[in-house]
């Protein structure tokens, strides 16, 4: 059992999926990123949809709840969505608890592959994955999701944010601290307007949910930066600040979609920072 303060953590693997490893990579060269996560015939690298599940007492804090079970034949073909080893109601009774347990869902942000397990078809319509739950959201990401720009339109789908507006469970969040006792929200801006980071904490251990700011452990280098960001030089200078922050406070990372790291610790190395103590959540 893995405790931080009052919480205790679960590692909740909500599927598997595959993205363009040229996009995952931007201006690296193949020839560089292929050697650490080699692609499929249509350029594709597996990657995993890995959340964090917070329990203390009642409460029921659930970080990012992947992509879900709406799309249709093409939209799994596209993405090579794999729900067979793992979904997020599985995971969520292997943990010993169901949907309506859970109280709080903190999304990062609202890239379909982040938030489409918080909405589920019911008949016809649309419902809340989560109905007795609170979704924290940042404001000034709702409202970017809600009138997106092309490069990210299709990103941010109706399907998953409709059922969201209209359920009256929608909390907005105007910037970064603290959401709850030991649980803080850190903004970044280079991925998408206002990501939000979770960051959880005692005096002894400090876990970072980084979310797509380092969606896996090969995007620690500072020019590692995905295609999909809205404002890489942006993130070339969040990241840098943020492992430095890392770094210098021995904080810990938790990778949501690196298809084999889950945590891991940085070391600094002739070559810069560098993870080290890959492990399992429940070895943190």
């Amino acid at each position: 059992m893995t405790k931080i303060g009052d919480y205790t953590l679960h590692k909740i693997e909500t599927g598997r999926f595959a993205l363009d490893g040229g996009a995952m990579f931007g201006i690296i060269p193949k020839a560089l990123w292929a050697r650490r996560l080699p692609p499929d015939d249509r350029n594709r690298i597996p990657l995993h949809m890995r959340c964090l599940l917070l329990e203390k007492g009642d409460q029921l804090i659930l970080i990012d709840d992947g992509l879900g079970d709406k799309y249709d034949a093409k939209f799994a073909d596209l993405f090579a969505v794999d729900h067979e080893t793992a979904d997020l109601h599985r995971s969520l009774k292997e943990a010993g608890f169901d949907a309506d347990d859970v109280t709080d869902v903190i999304l990062t942000h609202l890239h379909f592959d982040h938030c489409g397990g918080s909405t589920r078809r019911a008949g016809d319509g649309l419902a809340i994955t989560f109905k007795n739950a609170r979704y924290h959201v940042q404001r000034a990401h709702w409202h970017w999701a809600s009138d997106p720009n092309e490069r990210e339109r299709a990103s941010f789908l109706k399907e998953n944010l409709a059922p969201l507006e209209a359920s009256g469970q929608l909390n907005l969040l105007d910037g970064a601290g603290v959401l709850f006792p030991g649980i803080e929200l850190l903004l970044v801006n280079g991925h998408t307007e206002a990501q939000q980071m979770v960051k959880i904490a005692d005096e002894e251990t400090t876990l970072v949910f980084a979310a797509d700011l380092l969606p896996t452990s090969h995007h620690l280098r500072p020019p590692w930066i995905m295609a999909y960001d809205v404002r890489p030089l942006v993130t070339l200078e969040e990241k840098a600040a943020f492992l430095d922050r890392v770094w210098e406070n021995g904080w810990q990372l938790f990778f949501e979609h690196d298809p084999e790291v889950a945590v891991a610790s940085l070391e600094r190395t002739e070559r810069g920072l560098d993870v080290t103590a890959q492990r399992t959540l429940e070895e943190l």
